[in-house]
């Protein structure tokens, strides 16, 4: 095995973390990637009782788990949304507040730079999460979108996540973000122009996640290869496209998932269309040492049963580096 294989706990954040601990670790997960909201991983108790992070190793422990990286969506997801009523059901009581669109977004920049002391204070290098945009709803051009109005979205960005960045990179930890519809970055194209706006930031990287960009059409191995360095951490989640009855397209028709007319789902890895040991082959040419977290989404299949078998997949999917030419022995 050439790297750690952990669990995201995101989705399992109905699970109290002893529970869900347990369990990944007969599953045979090396770890646990930490989301920040149910029991999982709280910050601001992180930040206020210096012997919570140590509890949450002494636990992990137990049971044979290490934590490589925590992870904060969905208040990230507040920082340059344009919020409406939906955000409430996603974020803290102390983010959401009064509901004031701007001052959700400030109290969710103050609590992602909280999350970067808390990393620092867990002991982890990397917080993965997402910025959300204030241009999605601009994705498709109609009615037509100016390239001023595009400019202006990534300069908001710049403007609300430079300053979280500074605070990351004071805290020698490093913010990943998962390229993802709905984000400022969702293609190899937007995650460059994202570099771009906050000029390269040595805090701002990518949790790369092959599921979101194969059913786009985006080629997810070449966004291995073009950000190298940039993966500061890494989702496996598989999922298929081209198996709906053609009544839904790409963008979903405003349908469930696992409704069998859609063009496109996630699966448990191993059920789906993601090429992954093309990704492993990426990974090891670009040099990327970090763990394999295993984020599971599949609903058609029972999830303990599904995040055993996708933990046995990439364990044995993944291999190390060769350390010599193939053919240096014919030099002898």
């Amino acid at each position: 095995m050439a790297r750690p294989v952990t669990l995201f706990t995101g989705q399992w954040a109905d699970l109290p973390l002893e529970v869900l601990a347990e369990k990944a670790a007969s599953w045979g997960y090396d770890g646990l990637e930490l989301a920040c909201w149910g029991d999982h991983f709280d910050v601001d108790k992180a930040l206020a009782d210096d012997n919570y992070c140590e509890s949450k190793h002494k636990l992990l422990k137990k049971h044979g788990l290490e934590v490589y990286a925590i992870s904060t969506h969905l208040v990230g997801q507040a920082v340059c949304d344009n919020i409406d009523g939906r955000h409430k059901s996603i974020l803290p009581p102390d983010v959401w507040g009064d509901g004031d669109p701007e001052g959700v977004r400030q109290r969710a920049a103050k609590k992602l730079m909280d999350t970067a002391k808390a990393a620092k204070k867990l002991g982890v290098k990397v917080v993965n999460g997402f910025t959300g945009s204030s241009i999605w709803a601009y994705v498709y051009s109609f009615p037509p979108v100016s390239s001023d109005m595009i400019k202006a979205g990534y300069k908001d960005f710049a403007k609300r996540f430079t300053p979280i960045l500074n605070v990351f990179k004071s805290q020698g930890v490093k913010f990943a973000l998962e390229v993802h519809p709905t984000e400022i970055a969702f293609d190899i194209a937007s995650a460059q122009r994202a570099l771009e706006a906050v000029k390269n930031h040595p805090a701002f990287g990518f949790n790369y996640d092959p599921s979101h960009l194969g059913y786009q059409g985006v080629d997810y191995v070449k966004f291995i290869r073009t950000f190298g360095k940039r993966i500061f951490h890494t989702h496996m989640k598989d999922a298929w496209w081209g198996h709906g009855d053609g009544t839904v397209g790409v963008f979903g028709g405003h349908t469930e998932f696992a409704d069998p007319r859609r063009f496109w789902d996630f699966r448990s890895i191993g059920h789906g269309d993601i090429n992954f040991e093309e990704i492993i082959v990426a990974l090891n040419d670009i040099g990327y040492q970090g763990p394999l977290s295993v984020e599971w989404e599949d609903s058609r299949m029972d999830r303990e049963h599904g995040a055993k078998e996708a933990c046995e997949y990439i364990k044995k999917a993944d291999f190390k580096s060769s350390q010599l030419a193939f053919d240096a022995q014919f030099d002898k």
